[in-house]
């Protein structure tokens, strides 16, 4: 029998953010100016990182995709991997390791504070905001699986943005809002051509003919480092991949389907409205090689 888990409140409500520790331009802070650009416009990006008993997991790919996306947006890295490794460190010295042994530590880079207007300033100092915080427990939801819908709200195409994770997230937040089931943990999004894209908080794959399937991100989307993971292992493994445009219909004959980010890593998907999956013997497989090649 098919079993969806409901997902925690902790996880959805994030309640955990209000116990953070923060660290603004690292100073304890838990705000920024008003001028700020990433407050005013979303000028910048932003990293969630997973923590395991004192250990930031895959950290090296988001830093990567961090300085990736700095680049991307003309914002400055000078001495931001620095920075940013100082934060960690400070936050870890600070806390309760025992409250944090599994928790999330969070970054955002903004292109700082400017004048009134679009045109960033140049040469202006960065903002670095890093907190830790507790992380969910989805050891059941990622044992038994999780319900998803479908949402309304589209992604739109832009390949100057596709795939860095930058701070303009307002379709995710409208797509999140169309719907307040506790059962239901994830809405799956397409782009404005009805092409499936990703979840609103995470990426996608499902398997059919025992081939890897993920939606292909340059147009629209993140390029999750947790499905950077999973794709490298498959291919180590043989485990044939393939990174196309799909429709809807491609994922409901699927036989097996999950999501994945950072803080959740893999989780099996088994309803979609009146479809069902089971837990599939290559999702496990995925999950048990995640764990033990980067210990997530």
């Amino acid at each position: 029998m098919i079993r969806a888990v409901r997902p925690l409140s902790l996880f959805h409500r994030m309640g955990a953010i209000r116990s953070a520790a923060i660290l603004v331009n690292g100073q304890f802070s838990s705000s920024v100016s008003a001028a700020d650009r990433g407050l005013s416009y979303g000028d910048g990006l932003f990293e969630t990182i997973q923590i395991r008993k004192g250990r930031a997991l895959l950290w090296d790919d988001h830093i990567q995709r961090l300085h990736h996306g700095c680049i991307r947006l003309g914002i400055s890295t000078e001495g931001l991997r620095q920075r940013i490794e100082a934060d960690f460190q400070v936050l870890l010295t600070t806390v309760d390791n025992a409250k944090y042994a599994h928790g999330v530590f969070k970054v955002i880079v903004t292109r700082g504070e400017g004048l009134r207007g679009y045109f960033p300033t140049p040469d202006n100092p960065t903002t670095t905001v890093s907190q830790i915080s507790s992380a969910p427990d989805w050891s059941q939801q990622s044992r038994h699986g999780i319900s998803v819908r479908t949402c309304k709200t589209p992604l739109s195409i832009n390949p100057l943005l596709a795939g860095i994770k930058h701070l303009n997230r307002l379709e995710q937040v409208i797509a999140r809002g169309e719907w307040d089931d506790p059962f239901i943990a994830e809405g799956l999004m397409m782009d404005t051509e009805g092409f499936l894209v990703e979840g609103t908080m995470s990426n996608l794959f499902f398997i059919r003919d025992s081939v890897l399937h993920t939606p292909l991100l340059d147009r629209c989307g993140i390029v999750g480092v947790v499905r950077q993971a999973v794709l490298k292992i498959a291919q180590k493994e043989g485990i044939q991949t393939r990174e196309e445009r799909y429709r809807l219909d491609d994922l409901l004959q699927s036989t097996e389907v999950f999501l994945c980010n950072s803080v959740i890593n893999i989780c099996p998907i088994v309803r979609l409205g009146n479809t069902t999956w089971p837990v599939g013997r290559l999702t496990q497989t995925l999950q048990s090689l995640l764990e033990k090649e980067y210990c997530v």
